[in-house]
């Protein structure tokens, strides 16, 4: 890729081919320099982002290039990556803006089973693009069918083409979401349930100092687990500690085992998880990574005492009506349309999907009515006490009622965006949102 000779372009009509793909993290150096020669702007400059982007982006790159002023058209297949979540901005616009391209047709990701052995299975997309204006139907493939559509866009739908950027703060009033708390400690702060119950059998005093704690298996599984949360321990009582004291050194030996430098400087200060956002009260809880075959990612109030871990993403100071809005269909298909994937699955993301997020606007009457809904799931969810939130939310297992409370959230929320109950489709709601996001836009400048 990038040197050697060009091909004739007088008689080729269509480029065809299978890239290699390779995510940012398992490029070799010599292939991310070659990424950052080939993706740049018309002063010869890479683009922005140009440092996450998956190796494949540069033949699709290359083709565009090759393409522009003829009539030849392309057709890659990819990782589904680049049609997910920050990537796409990254990638796209380049193409779209500077390069003219349009995408003629498309296949939403299926996963491709190698006859390699032992090959690890991946999830790709096709995407057919020219610069050429192109007269026939755009189609879409997805549900072995194809679809005529009027657009396709990048992140593969037939909406309005609009990129959806990382944004550091919401672009609506409400409170900011952030991380969940890193430990970087070689596991040395967490305790099983029997190794909890055995330590304070034989040093009870340090029980305030033993926290419930959620990744996103504990939340969605109902399994329990504990860990060492030490921001009010003083030295004494870190000291007078046994236990407290041979896993605070089991992190510090830890941490300064890493190659990585900050890391290594963190290793001073041992008895404290390395990035810490939690605050004494209690919060949404938004597990990062979720099953695609979930109508909802299961979302849920959690308690000031629990600590999440960076598994997850919190909303401290969230209300009823904030957990109603982000667990209702409009703000899923949101989150299905522009969040990254792990797989099929969801990977749901702080900066892409929750900042660009487009709330409704209310009036106090609206606000508690989407409020009560929101208690209502929460009041069905307690009436399974032996159910885990993964039996709650398998579409096979889901029950009635707790399905019942989810429509009546979906109407108050839908009705709050005036969109219409009985017509308004997934798609349709995704348009939408892609237009009321460029309003906002739009003012915001």
């Amino acid at each position: 890729m990038g040197r050697g000779c060009s091909p004739p372009r007088n008689n080729l009509k269509y480029i065809i081919g299978n890239p290699p793909f390779r995510g940012h993290w398992l490029q070799t150096p010599a292939q991310k320099e070659a990424l950052r020669r080939i993706y740049v702007d018309g002063k010869g400059k890479p683009y922005k982002g140009v440092g996450m982007l998956d190796y494949i982006v540069g033949w699709y790159f290359k083709a565009a290039q090759f393409m522009a002023g003829t009539s030849i058209r392309a057709a890659l297949v990819a990782t589904n990556s680049i049609t997910q979540g920050e990537q796409v901005a990254y990638f796209w616009e380049p193409l779209f803006k500077r390069l003219g391209i349009h995408i003629d047709f498309a296949h939403r990701t299926f996963r491709w089973d190698s006859e390699a052995t032992l090959k690890a299975q991946v999830h790709v997309v096709i995407i057919g693009f020219s610069c050429a204006p192109n007269p026939k139907p755009r189609l879409l493939f997805y549900s072995d069918q194809a679809h005529q559509v009027q657009n396709i866009t990048p992140y593969l739908l037939d909406t309005p083409t609009i990129f959806i950027k990382s944004r550091p703060r919401a672009l609506c009033k409400v409170p900011p979401m952030v991380a969940g708390n890193k430990p970087t400690d070689g596991g040395a702060f967490f305790l099983t349930p029997s190794e909890r119950e055995e330590v304070l059998q034989r040093e009870p005093q340090i029980e305030p100092f033993i926290r419930p704690v959620m990744g996103s298996q504990e939340f969605i599984y109902g399994e329990r687990r504990y860990c060492l949360w030490l921001t009010e321990a003083t030295p004494q009582d870190i000291r007078s500690s046994p236990f407290l004291r041979e896993r605070v050194e089991r992190v510090r030996q830890f941490r300064l085992a890493s190659v990585n430098k900050a890391t290594r400087n963190d290793a001073q200060t041992p008895h404290l998880f390395q990035q810490i956002h939690h605050k004494e009260c209690p919060y949404i809880l938004v597990p990062s990574v979720s099953s695609d075959r979930r109508a909802y990612i299961p979302l849920g109030f959690v308690p000031a005492e629990v600590i999440s871990t960076n598994l997850n993403l919190m909303v401290p100071g969230a209300t009823l009506y904030h957990f109603a809005v982000l667990t209702s269909n409009v703000h899923m298909a949101w989150m299905r349309a522009v969040c990254g994937r792990l797989g099929v699955g969801y990977r749901y993301s702080k900066d892409v999907v929750y900042n660009n997020f487009v709330w409704p606007e209310v009036n106090e009457e609206t606000r508690q009515k989407i409020a009560r809904c929101g208690q209502r799931i929460l009041e069905v969810r307690s009436h399974y006490p032996q159910s885990s939130l993964a039996d709650l939310y398998d579409p096979a297992t889901m029950p009635p009622d707790l399905r019942r409370a989810h429509q009546e959230n979906d109407r108050a929320v839908m009705e709050a965006y005036g969109l219409p109950i009985k017509t308004t489709t997934e798609a349709a709601c995704v348009s939408f949102l892609f237009l009321e996001f460029r309003r906002y836009i739009t003012e915001e400048t």
